[in-house]
C-alpha cells in the first residue's frame, strides 16, 4: 500500500483515539464541553453514555491500526472495513447529532478509503 494511504489510515486513527480520549476521560471538562457542544449539566448526566462512546471509538482506531501494520491481504481488508465504519458511523452521527460530523468523519473516512482503494 502507499505510504499516503498508511499515513491516512494512521492519521484517522489517531482522530478516533483523541476522540476516544474526549469522550472517556475528559467529557466534562470545558475542551470537551466545547468541542461537542454541551452543557455542564448535560456533560454530567451523559458521562457513562459518552464513555460508551469513546470506546466504540477506540475500536475503530484499533481496527485501522490493525490494518495499516498487517500485512496483505488481512491489512487491506481491516483498513477497508474499518473505513467503512467510520463513514457509516459518520453518517449516521450526523443525521442524529450533528451535521458537523459528516466532515469530521465521513469525508475523512471516504478520501483514505479512495487512497486505500487505489492503492490496492
Amino acid at each position: 500500500m502507499s505510504t499516503t494511504a498508511t499515513v491516512l489510515v494512521l492519521l484517522l486513527a489517531a482522530l478516533h483515539f483523541y476522540i476516544l480520549v474526549l469522550e472517556m476521560f475528559l467529557w466534562t471538562t470545558p475542551k470537551a464541553r466545547a468541542s461537542f457542544g454541551t452543557t455542564e449539566e448535560f456533560a454530567r448526566q451523559t458521562k457513562a453514555l459518552a464513555a460508551n462512546q469513546g470506546l466504540y471509538n477506540g475500536f475503530l482506531a484499533a481496527g485501522l491500526v490493525w490494518g495499516a501494520v498487517a500485512a496483505d491481504p488481512v491489512g487491506f481488508q481491516a483498513k477497508v472495513f474499518f473505513l467503512v465504519c467510520v463513514a457509516v458511523a459518520g453518517v449516521y452521527g450526523a443525521a442524529t447529532a450533528s451535521r458537523k460530523i459528516v466532515f469530521v468523519q465521513t469525508v475523512p473516512a471516504l478520501i483514505t478509503l479512495g487512497f486505500v482503494l487505489a492503492a490496492r
